[in-house]
This record gives C-alpha cells, structure tokens and sequence, in this order.
C-alpha cells in the first residue's frame, strides 16, 4: 500500500472503528469486514467493478446492498454507501486491512502469515498459534495461512516484518549458502 493510499484511507478506518466501539459492535463490524476483503480477494470482477470510476453510484450501491444481503451490519452497510459517495470505495481493501490492523491492536492479537507445503492440520494451526504467542507476548494470535507446494515442506511464518523460515526449501537454501553453492 502506497504512503498517499495509507493516508487518504486511514482516517476512514478509524471513524469506522470508532463507529464500531461507539455501537459496541467491533466483533460484528470486524467480521463483515473480514467476509468483504475475502470476497475482495476472491473475485478480481468485483474489485474492479467497485474499483471502476465510470461505474454508475447508484449501481455499485445497489450491487453492494446485495452482496452485503439483508440481514449484514446497518453500520457497515452505511459506511461503504458513504465511502461510494465520497467516491473512495475504490480504497474499500485498504481501509478495511487497516481497521482489521486497529482491531488486532485493540485487541493486542497479532496476525501472523503462514505459508506451509501443504494444508495444515487444526493441530499444526494451534502449535502455530502457541509458538507465535510465545514469541510475541500477545493475548491472541489470528492466523492467515497460504499453500506454496515449492516450500517441499515445513512452513515459513510473517509475523510483521519479522519471518521465521522453517522450511525444507529454506533449510536447503541455507546448507547451500554454507557450502559457497549457488
């Protein structure tokens, strides 16, 4: 994310985490947001239809109001028609990363990447988890898992800017180095 993207969304972020605290619905708003930079993520079409400067307001607000369905949070509801009359939905990723950010450090829960060989085990996932928080001090521990088949196996963890590279590929790459092999 650029400086001037990181500023511009930022302060949206925070209203709506203030917005979340003020109804006390931070979990409730954090979830919503969660779902919505998943489907961000998943669908490159609506990215680029939110992201689309062309794109008709009241169009991207009734497509909104539908994936968003009937029963999903009022206040979130309100906040992305905001941000589509501000004509800053196309920062909908950023500033909801960012309220995720402020969430987990309202929460002193950090978010820790993890890239493994293979699909982890809901075991594999907790050690994880344990071994984050011992390194870390935090209350709790949100995982972000990926698979990367050329790790051949073990698995590299991001905590931040900090990254423990425990696996086989990585153990490889470091023998290697040892024996002046490039």
């Amino acid at each position: 994310m650029s400086i001037a993207t990181s500023e511009v969304s930022a302060p949206y972020a925070q209203a709506l985490l203030s917005v979340a605290q003020s109804k006390n619905q931070v979990d409730e708003i954090s979830q919503v947001a969660a779902d919505i930079l998943s489907l961000l993520k998943e669908s490159e079409e609506f990215s680029a239809f939110l992201a689309n400067p062309v794109a008709d307001k009241d169009v991207k607000k009734g497509v909104l109001k539908k994936v968003l369905g009937d029963e999903s949070n009022q206040q979130m509801k309100n906040f992305l028609m905001l941000l589509v009359d501000k004509n800053r939905i196309y920062l909908t990723e950023p500033i909801l990363q960012q309220f995720q950010s402020q969430v987990r450090e309202l929460r002193q829960t950090v978010l820790a990447t993890v890239t493994s060989a293979i699909e982890l085990t809901d075991e594999q996932k907790e050690t994880v988890k344990q071994k984050v928080l011992g390194m870390t001090g935090a209350q709790s521990v949100e995982l972000e898992s990926s698979i990367d088949p050329e790790l051949i196996g073990g698995v590299i963890i991001k905590i931040g800017s900090q990254v423990l590279d425990a696996s086989v590929r990585g153990q490889l790459r470091r023998i290697s180095l040892q024996l002046g092999v490039s």
